[in-house]
């Protein structure tokens, strides 16, 4: 038990480090010379890369956050790790990309991090919600509504799957960290001030 509790413990250290990769801030830093903290929306993902660096370094960017997430979670699995601890090593690699040690605490949305945790997890679910992001974004062109209305059908799409209770609860967990960290971009939405893609933040 003391092994097991060590290696869980172990894993949940990963998982943190893992989505504490700060590969959104490195590609302002060694591309531009920015630190993106200071541009834009302040957020080190994959949108204010794209704002300001560029699109390919934004989808680099995007993966990169996508796999921290799934390589959190399929650690815990790989190790015998039950359900409940699976979802705690993803939460906590959306806690290390939200508050990465090494930016001062301040990092990105978690949305890509977070589809890659449920991609993990339960991968139809995981996407059914790329999906959902995708339909929205394809319509309106706005990258924070679509991962506010993604993050709203998370929950509803693994009750709708029959997951597990642990895959709900994080679900709903995850969803609540993706809007809490866009709570200035739903001030905008509902303003009529948020930039589409292409436009400057």
């Amino acid at each position: 038990m003391i092994q097991t509790a060590f290696t869980a413990l172990l894993l949940l250290a990963i998982g943190y480090l893992l989505g504490a990769i700060p590969s959104g801030y490195l590609a302002g830093r060694w591309l531009k010379g920015i630190d993106l903290r200071e541009c834009g929306s302040g957020s080190t993902g994959a949108t204010n890369v794209l704002r300001n660096v560029g699109k390919g370094p934004a989808l680099v960017v995007f993966l990169i956050d996508v796999g921290k997430g799934a390589l959190a979670v399929l650690l815990a699995r790989s190790f015998g790790l039950n359900d409940w601890l699976q979802v705690l090593a993803g939460l906590a690699a959306l806690a290390g990309h939200i508050w990465p040690v090494w930016l001062g605490w301040k990092g990105g949305k978690a949305v890509a991090t977070g589809l890659g945790m449920f991609l993990g997890l339960a991968w139809p679910v995981g996407l059914a919600c790329f999906g959902l992001f995708m339909a929205v974004i394809s319509i309106f062109r706005i990258v924070s509504l679509s991962s506010v209305v993604a993050a709203i059908g998370l929950p509803l799409l693994m009750l709708a799957s029959g997951g597990s209770s642990a895959d709900v609860v994080v679900s709903l967990v995850a969803s609540l960290m993706v809007l809490w960290r866009h709570r200035s971009n739903i001030e905008r939405l509902l303003a009529g001030t948020e930039p589409k893609i292409g436009q400057k933040s």
